[in-house]
């Protein structure tokens, strides 16, 4: 196994924990912490499935202490480099816990918070031709532990009325995403495509719903990431 290694996170002026051996963050990570907006009232933020808290940094970064930030991470080893990172960064005002997105209502038994933010496993397990052997990776990338119908259900559970989720995944799965959301009564309001560059496929999508809310869908200008060299900020560009 390799040893943790210290690289940086982007443009944001911070160092973050990785191990190539089992989990390193990407750019799905800095586009969903780049797509989340706060509006006027809400403060408290939970990020699912957060890795070695690549998330939770940079929307401290952005927010400050304008919200509140709660990671939650599952695995042992993934979750201490999140440790790690924050600890290197001298941010100690989020609230980063080891547990289960499954078990969100023994962790926050009340409705709590006002957005939730996720850059969940993508492959079904189903996937099987997809799967890596590491045991680590596989969970960070397949549904073995939780699938979307249970995160969306799960969310639904913590998150204040009119609350946002945001959420970043494969663009192959625009469908299951929209009828999990649609279950859970999460009314669809933003969605941005993602290409790698022009005259591909999208390969990512954006999505931000409103709990108990009805859907009223802006299609925002799609993002091809062969464009830019920083992505800080990026849909500050996008909407102009």
């Amino acid at each position: 196994m390799k040893s943790n290694d210290v690289n940086d996170l982007f443009d944001y002026g911070y160092l973050i924990y990785q191990n190539s051996d089992f989990f390193k963050f990407s750019i799905d990570s800095v586009l969903l912490a780049e797509f989340v907006s706060v509006k006027k009232g809400k403060r408290e933020i939970l990020d699912l499935c957060s890795g070695n808290a690549p998330i939770p940094m940079i929307l401290h970064n952005k927010f400050g202490s304008r919200v509140h930030i709660t990671g939650i991470e599952l695995q042992d080893a993934i979750y201490d480099l999140g440790v790690l990172s924050l600890r290197e960064n001298e941010i100690d005002t989020v609230e980063y816990i080891k547990g289960d997105v499954n078990d969100l209502l023994q962790i926050f038994p009340k409705r709590r918070f006002d957005i939730i933010t996720c850059n969940p496993p993508y492959f079904a397990v189903s996937d099987t031709n997809l799967k890596n052997v590491n045991n680590i990776k596989a969970i960070a990338r397949h549904e073995i532990m939780i699938d979307l119908d249970n995160l969306v259900k799960m969310s639904s559970k913590v998150i204040n009325n009119q609350g946002y989720f945001c959420m970043v995944h494969r663009a192959t799965r625009i469908a299951d995403i929209i009828n999990c959301l649609h279950k859970y009564n999460f009314g669809i309001k933003r969605l941005v495509p993602v290409y790698d560059n022009h005259g591909s496929q999208a390969s990512l999508v954006l999505i931000e719903a409103i709990y108990n809310g009805k859907d009223y869908v802006t299609i925002e200008k799609a993002v091809y990431l062969k464009d830019y060299k920083s992505y800080k900020n990026i849909f500050d560009e996008v909407r102009k």
